[in-house]
């Protein structure tokens, strides 16, 4: 894994706080400012005009001698220092772009200076002084996209930088196994991911959780009879480590169905619900084979419960219709199949138009 080369970092710092985070459409607050001092020619306004046009060594002298004569003017102060952190100043810069952050009343220009200055410490990899500021600006600002991606960019370096310091320092831990193991099974790589869930349980066989993710991308890999087997006897390792995992239980009962055994399964979905009352899935499972035995009376609670668990889960909307159908509840049938036509329909909007011209599925479909 490479390390990071902070001079590349810092150049890739100022380009993106120049032209892609700090050029922000959300100018509301500065554009009505602009409008109300742009026809006196204040140079104050030609500044910030200058910064919004990519001229920041421009905006930078302009606002400088605007401060000579306004030295309190928050929009001069705050744009002079975006200027700067903009043209490599950071350094100059954090002072007054942490005074705006946390003093101003502009929403808009304590939004400026936050993602300025989160940029500024990531480019010098101050991760504790990023991380507070980084979770203050989600805090006041939960749905904008500029203050998400930076919180993610923020979190993805943390990340990159600690799995480098693991494998650096504790090169033969389990833990380094294990690591890899998740990174390739998020990649798909399904058996360099089992491989290393091996060497990491050989390494330490009683760990917490390795048995769970080998069964787990055993059963990814492959659905085969002896996949499936496999899967289970990690599966039954892990609960003999941790009796109170409710997802191993869901998974061999998950297997014990797939091998057309529902009187096995059966308990072991009702074990995985009584660790896990709220397990909407162990729910599901233990309603489906209710219903199979048309024990309806039994079944209903149950798959009522789960749609308001997980109001968006078809499978659960459509079991319920059927349960209700069968019990004679026609009315009842009837709400629910207009819950499963409506999850059924497919979504709209930009975003998806997006994907359907990628060629990608949407959600739903």
């Amino acid at each position: 894994m490479p390390a990071t080369n902070t001079h590349e970092f810092a150049a890739h710092n100022r380009a993106v706080t120049a032209r892609e985070r700090l050029r922000t459409p959300r100018r509301s607050t500065t554009f009505l400012f602009l409008l109300t001092s742009a026809f006196a020619q204040d140079p104050v306004a030609k500044g910030i005009e200058e910064f919004h046009q990519g001229k920041y060594e421009a905006a930078k002298s302009t606002l400088e001698q605007a401060l000579k004569h306004k030295s309190r003017d928050a929009h001069a102060r705050t744009f002079l220092a975006l200027a700067r952190a903009a043209t490599g100043g950071c350094d100059i810069a954090s002072n007054d772009l942490y005074d705006a952050f946390t003093n101003n009343r502009d929403s808009d220009l304590r939004r400026l200076a936050g993602l300025a200055l989160v940029q500024c410490h990531l480019a010098h990899d101050r991760m504790e002084a990023a991380i507070p500021v980084a979770l203050a600006l989600q805090r006041e600002f939960p749905a904008d996209p500029d203050v998400l991606y930076q919180a993610a960019r923020l979190h993805m370096k943390a990340w990159n930088d600690v799995v480098f310091q693991m494998f650096q320092k504790t090169p033969a831990s389990y833990r380094v196994n294990q690591i890899s193991a998740e990174i390739f099974e998020i990649q798909g790589r399904y058996a360099d991911a089992i491989n290393e869930y091996r060497k990491a349980i050989e390494k330490n066989p009683a760990a917490i959780n390795l048995h769970f993710r080998l069964g787990r991308a055993l059963v990814l890999q492959s659905h085969s009879p002896g996949a499936l087997s496999a899967a289970r006897r990690e599966f039954e390792a892990e609960l003999q480590l941790n009796p109170s995992d409710a997802v191993a239980e869901y998974e061999i009962g998950q297997i014990l169905l797939s091998e057309n055994k529902p009187q096995e399964a059966g308990p072991r979905f009702e074990r995985a619900l009584a660790l896990s009352p709220d397990f909407g899935e162990a729910l599901l499972s233990v309603a489906k084979i209710r219903a199979d035995e048309r024990h309806y009376d039994e079944a209903i609670p149950l798959l009522e419960r789960a749609v308001c668990l997980q109001p968006a889960n078809e499978s659960a909307h459509y079991n319920l219709m059927l349960a209700y159908r069968n019990a004679g509840r026609t009315a009842d049938a009837q709400r629910e199949k207009s819950e499963v036509d409506k999850l059924k329909r497919p979504p709209s909007g930009e975003f998806t138009d997006f994907l359907k011209k990628l060629g990608e599925k949407a959600p739903n479909q």
